[in-house]
């Protein structure tokens, strides 16, 4: 594998993992489906993933990099599956509306397997470390990794953003009902 193979790969998994944050956001301001203490862990996970890939597409793809995105993986598959056990029990309910038949963590949960997964085979290919990045510009010259590195970077800072919002500087509501630092803000005005 070539290392414009393999920052192209990085590239679309970096857009693959952006797309499941973006279709969280469309939950939360769309359907008002504000997310849980949990899934706002999960959230951190896709962005520690992202950081991964990011760092593979700005100075090309290196092992620690990979690590990088597989310690991250771990920690959301682990978040994921800690929401699933709390949930699967009957009668304990469940959080948030289902896609396709399964909630956001369960499809959180197959989504970190499916990066493990990905990361493992990118990592089988010795040569795409074959190369001088210091020589090379930043995202060697590709517009799709310049693309998806920027998309995931004002999906993180709008991840940081909208959690503040709903959490406020203390500790998240759960389940979570209103954005709590708006309210307060608003409380602060007599409103």
């Amino acid at each position: 594998m070539t290392p414009e193979l393999s920052r192209t790969l990085n590239a679309i998994g970096m857009l693959a993992v952006s797309l499941v944050l973006v279709l969280a956001y469309v939950y939360q301001f769309a359907l008002y489906e504000l997310p849980c203490p949990l899934c706002l862990l999960q959230r951190v996970g896709f962005v520690a993933v992202g950081v991964g890939l990011g760092l593979n597409l700005l100075y090309g793809a290196r092992p620690h990099h990979y690590a990088i995105v597989l310690i991250a993986a771990l920690y959301g598959v682990s978040v994921s599956i800690r929401q699933i056990l709390l949930h699967i029990v009957p009668g304990t309910g469940h959080y948030g509306s289902p896609v396709l038949g399964l909630h956001y963590y369960t499809w959180a949960a197959i989504a970190f397997f499916l990066v493990l997964l990905g990361t493992a085979v990118m990592l089988l290919f010795e040569r795409q470390y074959n190369h001088d990045a210091s020589a090379e510009p930043k995202f060697g010259g590709n517009k799709l990794a310049k693309t998806a590195f920027f998309v995931m970077l004002a999906l993180a800072v709008l991840n940081a953003g909208s959690t503040l919002l709903e959490c406020g500087p203390g500790i998240c509501a759960d389940p979570p009902t209103s954005y709590k630092l708006i309210d307060e803000l608003d409380a602060d005005d007599g409103g």
